[in-house]
């Protein structure tokens, strides 16, 4: 699956996520990429509500990674991570970025850049181009 489309809007790029994260059914890794700004955020809040995810999603740029359970199925969780602090690619093994890569987990991680010789290569690449005002280019592909 490989498509781009243009979203015009904080809420559309939120909508665009939360359709995602509808057909999403565990053991996926995605990889989100995209400027300060470009709206990286609002797409794993709108990934989230479409999992089920009951509580606020936030960026987690300082906590390194944050795990919310799905309320539609119980089991599942959200993985978020956001890797843009690390220094060295060492360091994702340190906070256990790799454990979460499971079947009970969907893991989204913004900036896997560093880290991207380790990241299984069955995966979804997401790239968000624009900031500010300006309309965003989301292009989708799967490995």
């Amino acid at each position: 699956m490989d498509s781009t489309l243009i979203s015009n809007s904080p809420e559309e790029t939120f909508h665009l996520g939360k359709r995602l994260g509808q057909k999403l059914k565990g053991g996926e890794v995605i990889c989100l990429y995209g400027e300060l700004g470009a709206g990286k955020t609002v797409f794993a809040k709108g990934l989230g509500k479409g999992l089920g995810v009951k509580e606020e999603i936030t960026s987690p740029t300082f906590t390194l990674i944050q795990e919310y359970s799905s309320g539609v199925n119980s089991g599942l969780k959200l993985i978020h991570m956001d890797l843009y602090r690390l220094q060295y690619p060492e360091e994702a093994e340190t906070i256990g970025v790799f454990d979460y890569f499971q079947e009970d987990c969907v893991c989204l991680m913004e900036w896997p850049e560093l880290i991207a010789d380790s990241i299984p290569a069955e995966r979804l690449e997401i790239t968000i181009v624009g900031s500010g005002d300006l309309p965003r280019e989301i292009s989708l592909k799967s490995n």
